[in-house]
């Protein structure tokens, strides 16, 4: 599955941009790629994403008001919102007007709300009512994106994808994993250079590595696991912290 990915990438890419010059290669040798990874994997064997939700479209429309927002500011909102509109016709059902009360707390929530409720309107017409599952088909939805479909795939449809948020972004160019000027730059890279048997857990190794260490405003290089390896000229440490197993993430928990 990440080898199709990785395939299907390479051909878009090839497509696109047949005379480009080849871009900088990583930083990191392939050992030392397998081995950050292998650390990430050992800290969290069985990452999770962050946002509650009960099934696909849910999750899928978790995502699209995450946009500029906090996952806990989202939870805090969904949690009574998919109480009573859990499908994309009790969302029709629901309306514009009342879901806007719902997600009030959230940036731009009123563009989010009549995107939520418009691609609502396209799953039950176009769709039946179900999530699609290509990323052709995902983002034809209003307000749906190249990221918030491979979220979905990814997490809802257990599709190797790779989403580049606010903290993949990041850390790709901090560390000069993946060094890019652009999202889909930096997907194409990362997916290029992560070995296969990584690919799949990797979105969300890297968004909690930026969220609870590798931090915005100041890197907590002295709780790193990979700060030997990390390239970064950002960095305030180069002893990695202890390699430990840490306790499984609780999602839902109350905000």
């Amino acid at each position: 599955m990440a080898a199709d990915y990785r395939s299907k990438m390479e051909n878009a890419k090839l497509k696109k941009r047949k005379s480009a010059p080849r871009r900088p290669k990583s930083l990191y040798s392939q050992e030392e790629l397998r081995e950050i990874f292998r650390r990430f994997c050992v800290q969290r064997p069985e990452p999770k994403g962050e946002l509650e939700h009960i099934n696909p479209f849910t999750l899928l429309v978790a995502v699209a008001l995450s946009a500029q927002a906090t996952d806990a500011g989202v939870n805090k909102a969904t949690r009574a919102l998919f109480k009573v509109a859990d499908t994309p016709e009790k969302m029709l059902e629901l309306g514009e007007e009342r879901l806007r009360d719902y997600i009030k707390t959230i940036g731009l929530y009123r563009n989010k709300a009549k995107n939520v409720i418009a691609l609502s309107r396209m799953l039950v017409e176009n769709f039946g009512g179900e999530v699609p599952r290509t990323r052709d088909a995902l983002v034809t939805l209003p307000g749906v994106g190249r990221k918030t479909a491979n979220v979905v795939l990814s997490m809802a449809f257990g599709q190797a994808t790779l989403a580049v948020d606010t903290h993949i972004f990041r850390i790709a160019n901090r560390i000069r994993l993946a060094p890019g000027k652009t999202p889909d730059e930096v997907e194409e890279k990362l997916i290029r250079i992560i070995p296969d048997e990584y690919l799949y857990h990797a979105h969300h190794w890297l968004i909690l590595h930026g969220r609870y260490v590798c931090k915005a405003r100041r890197p907590e290089c002295e709780h790193c696991i990979i700060a030997d390896l990390c390239k970064s000229p950002e960095k305030t440490c180069d002893i990695p912290a202890p390699l430990v197993e840490l306790p499984p993430q609780v999602i839902g928990a109350t905000a």
